[in-house]
């Protein structure tokens, strides 16, 4: 039987020196038994899993709004893609999948309903209580809105899994450790940003507001397209993109890997300590595919997330959030009473802002309909 020892064993059979091992554990706020069967971070996993934020991400905006259509990604999806390709890249650095893996099910936590619209919004109107920041919104789930345990708050998750969500946002976050971030850490927030770049253009062709014609001025789809074709594939996609999106994100996974293990060697750290310590971070893509992959987002910026289909939808979500907002602002008494009772810890504004990021896109309509229109009760 697999128990927790034996897995902390092999940790240390498979993992790199710079990794971080879950018999090394800085431990948990509130310390608690070992679990029999999971490591420190296996645990942390569930925990998020099981959490009622994570199973919101399933009607949370990726792009388009929840009602727009079932093929569209939302932050449940795009949350398991960060995850599969986190894994893939640890498995082949020798990092810790596990702590990667509950990193990168936990790091979209924080999101607001209607995707990067509804953290603008939230963050402008937030902006005499401190602003808002989806990382921290989702420190803040896993620490004192998730409530778990009647004797405290949070999920209570292992400093190491905490450090990893946190990805060292410019805010500071007192009791977590100095330095940069592990290498666990610092692969979820890049992989974050190659699930998000496929999925993206894959819903920006399955929507109509991209085309394959535009797509082919890119120079990372014409690698793509070159790679299949070296193949003997065809590069007929007018039935199924998949094997685009999929080449695309083979190309940037396979030049993070190598250019990532190149790096970490010259840099010749050989533990956690002295990978937070040093002066540069250490997982990054090659300058080349750094820079395509950069003319990438300048080009979904300009053609799809500017797209007036876009833009109408990013309107509407910032003036239903802008209206919550504002009537609770004016009624906080209209809140539930189980979020009432954080207003003296967190005061009324930060409570409001908890309660409404915490929404999917349908509750917040529906919501917003409730207590705007006189026929919904």
């Amino acid at each position: 039987m697999l128990h927790r020892e034996k897995i902390e064993e092999r940790e240390h059979q498979l993992y790199a020196p710079y990794a971080v091992y879950s018999d090394q554990s800085e431990g948990r706020q509130h310390p608690s038994q070992p679990d029999l069967w999971r490591s420190c971070f296996q645990q942390d996993r569930d925990r998020i899993i099981h959490s009622s934020a994570f199973r919101r991400l399933e009607y949370k905006t990726q792009v388009f709004v929840n009602h727009e259509g079932d093929y569209y990604r939302t932050r449940l999806t795009h949350t398991l893609e960060t995850a599969q390709i986190g894994r893939t890249v640890a498995r082949a650095l020798g990092l810790n999948e596990d702590l990667v893996e509950a990193a990168a099910l936990a790091h979209d936590l924080g999101h607001t309903p209607f995707g990067h619209a509804g953290q603008d919004a939230m963050n402008d109107l937030m902006k005499d209580y401190g602003g808002f920041e989806h990382n921290l919104q989702s420190m803040r789930i896993v620490d004192h809105l998730e409530i778990h345990n009647p004797q405290f708050s949070g999920l209570n998750l292992s400093v190491e899994t905490r450090e990893a969500i946190a990805k060292h946002s410019p805010h500071a976050i007192n009791d977590l450790p100095e330095g940069w971030c592990s290498l666990e850490g610092q692969l979820v927030d890049i992989v974050d940003s190659v699930a998000y770049l496929a999925a993206d253009l894959d819903d920006g062709l399955q929507s109509g507001i991209l085309t394959l014609k535009q797509l082919n001025e890119l120079e990372l789809v014409q690698q793509a397209v070159d790679k299949i074709k070296s193949r003997g594939k065809s590069t007929d996609f007018s039935q199924t993109r998949h094997p685009l999106i999929s080449q695309i994100i083979s190309i940037l996974v396979e030049d993070l890997i190598t250019h990532s293990y190149h790096i970490v060697k010259e840099s010749k750290v050989n533990s956690l300590e002295e990978v937070r310590a040093h002066k540069d971070k250490l997982i990054s893509f090659s300058k080349d595919v750094a820079r395509i992959k950069g003319k990438t987002h300048v080009f979904l910026n300009d053609n799809f997330y500017q797209h007036p289909r876009v833009k109408r939808m990013s309107y509407k979500a910032y003036s239903f959030l802008n209206q919550l907002f504002n009537i609770y602002m004016n009624a906080s008494n209209m809140l539930p009473i189980e979020h009432q009772k954080n207003y003296e810890a967190f005061g009324v504004p930060r409570t409001i802002c908890d309660y409404i990021a915490g929404m999917t896109d349908r509750f917040a309509m529906t919501e917003l309909a409730q207590l705007t229109i006189p026929a919904k009760f």
